[in-house]
């Protein structure tokens, strides 16, 4: 895949991955990292809760921001569990057209056997 081909958040992925045996000193995403994945998990969250502030009290430069945070974390997270974006992509590709309540039902009727 080429340079304009890739998306951002591929691109993304592919920086903080890169990064996952990287010196804790040398950059932040290492840091995560080295915090381990309840961290990352816990800086995820943390995002998402200050964009869901941002976005209800209105505030669209701060979604803007905080949601190339979040972003950013759930790039790190993806990573640290070996996921890979297209993984996503193939999961929501398989959800197109298909109603949000059904797939919802699915899901559950699933986890219930």
């Amino acid at each position: 895949m080429n340079e304009k081909t890739r998306s951002g958040l591929d691109r993304l992925f592919e920086t903080v991955a890169a990064r996952k045996g990287a010196d804790a000193k040398s950059s932040y995403t290492a840091t995560l990292y080295a915090k381990g994945s309840v961290k990352i998990a816990q800086k995820l969250g943390e995002e998402a809760v200050e964009l869901a502030i941002a976005a209800s009290l209105g505030k669209r430069e701060e979604i803007i921001s905080e949601s190339a945070d979040l972003l950013y974390h759930l790039a790190v997270l993806w990573a640290d569990a070996d996921v890979d974006p297209s993984e996503i992509y193939e999961k929501l590709a398989a959800r197109e057209g298909q109603s949000g309540l059904a797939e919802k039902a699915s899901r559950t009727s699933e986890e219930g056997e």
